[in-house]
């Protein structure tokens, strides 16, 4: 039978992992995954942006699965946070938005993977081991068109949405929800005029003259996509 202290130092060795997902269903899925694993334990949830970062600092989890959606902010940019105030704490991005899309956007940002959601269950708990054995994880789709790309010397033709920042495409990405100037200032935590500014910037980088064909565009691209 283990003694007191060893049975501490077992407790000690488990992976501790934090979930920061808006959707309730989705984190107690992922917690029953994680929990099954005897050498895995989730440490927290968040709902977040802000939330997840402060929980982050307070309880030093080895590894954050991150969505890209949130409650309120991004989590790209909660990425970019952690990546820059935590670097020992490493992030797996898990999203419903293709690897296309967003899976260079989040290695950009400091993320170890990125995953989509409509993998398996056991590809979750995968990813999460190549990222603390490894070091990386990127899905074998993604991995044979990097290496295409790299044996070809090709990249793939950029998009105007592809030129967009981070932030500028969670702007657009909000319009098309149909959010108002307002809420995406309290969403993003800036204020109106900045909200403003950045719709102007669409309106250049787009090649779109008025305010209407911004949201035009933007609502057929979030039906596209999400």
């Amino acid at each position: 039978m283990a003694t007191m202290q060893e049975s501490h130092v077992m407790l000690q060795t488990k992976t501790r992992v934090m979930i920061v997902d808006d959707h309730p269903l989705l984190r107690e899925a992922l917690t029953l995954t994680i929990a099954r694993e005897p050498d895995m334990e989730v440490c927290g949830e968040a709902t977040d942006e802000y939330q997840a970062f402060a929980m982050a600092k307070e309880l030093s989890p080895d590894l954050v699965l991150v969505d890209i959606s949130l409650e309120n902010g991004n989590g790209i940019e909660l990425v970019k946070q952690l990546h820059a105030s935590c670097p020992e704490i490493k992030t797996l991005v898990l999203s419903t938005y293709p690897e296309s899309l967003y899976a260079e956007r989040a290695l950009r940002a400091g993320a170890r993977g990125y995953l989509n959601k409509q993998e398996s269950k056991d590809s979750v708990v995968t990813a999460i081991r190549s990222v603390l054995k490894d070091g990386r994880y990127i899905s074998p789709e993604m991995t044979q068109r990097l290496v295409g790309q790299a044996l070809e010397g090709t990249l793939p033709a950029e998009s105007p949405i592809d030129a967009l920042s981070d932030r500028e495409l969670e702007v657009f990405q909000l319009i098309g929800r149909g959010l108002t100037g307002t809420a995406m200032a309290n969403q993003l935590g800036v204020s109106v005029h900045t909200v403003d500014s950045y719709r102007a910037k669409l309106k250049k980088k787009l090649g779109l003259a008025t305010g209407l064909e911004l949201q035009r565009e933007a609502f057929r691209w979030v039906l596209a996509h999400e």
